[in-house]
């Protein structure tokens, strides 16, 4: 797994773009975190193993509660292990304002160390985890969970809020409700 200090890797890979706010449509686009982290100070990586998976879903919202997206300076970025396909519906079903990545060959997470060796009979797929990466591109935050369906506490993306006040961003922690609803 990448570690605090490391130097993020740079990726592109296909996303699901777009606000969810009456007048933007969601697109396909090809999402390239070099371009994020040359245009703010930190950069939020959320990943999920899969879409609609309950922890990782609970996470999100809380994320998306606190209003991450709305920060100056800070990006966020949802990666699951699904298709593009399933991360449209699962942008719109949860109202994700943020880009949600598809790493369908899990090549995202590979090279970030956070690929799972399988989980429920998947392989190639991301592990549960959250990464803060900077402005220097270095991984400031880095945290994951060996099972996707657990619901840690405080979860990764609560403990990710320290890391990106102590960057200068001020956001509120996410309150992460395990029990829904999202």
């Amino acid at each position: 797994m990448v570690t605090v200090g490391d130097t993020a890797p740079d990726f592109a890979a296909p996303a699901v773009g777009g606000a969810p706010d009456g007048d933007a449509e969601r697109t396909a686009t090809e999402l390239a975190l070099f371009r994020l982290v040359e245009a703010h100070d930190a950069v939020a990586l959320c990943l999920a193993p899969a879409t609609f998976v309950p922890p990782c879903t609970a996470a999100l919202a809380a994320v998306r509660d606190a209003g991450w997206h709305d920060r100056d300076g800070l990006a966020v970025v949802a990666l699951t292990g699904d298709s593009l396909y399933a991360a449209f519906a699962y942008a719109d079903r949860f109202g994700l304002p943020f880009p949600v990545v598809a790493d369908f060959h899990g090549g995202v997470a590979e090279s970030y160390d956070l690929l799972a060796d399988s989980w429920e009979g998947h392989s190639g797929i991301p592990r549960r985890a959250t990464v803060v990466i900077d402005e220097d591109w270095t991984v400031r935050f880095a945290e994951a969970t060996d099972d996707p369906l657990d619901c840690a506490d405080p979860a990764p993306v609560r403990r990710a809020a320290e890391t990106l006040r102590e960057i200068g961003i001020d956001v509120d922690r996410p309150r992460v409700n395990y029990d829904g609803p999202w």
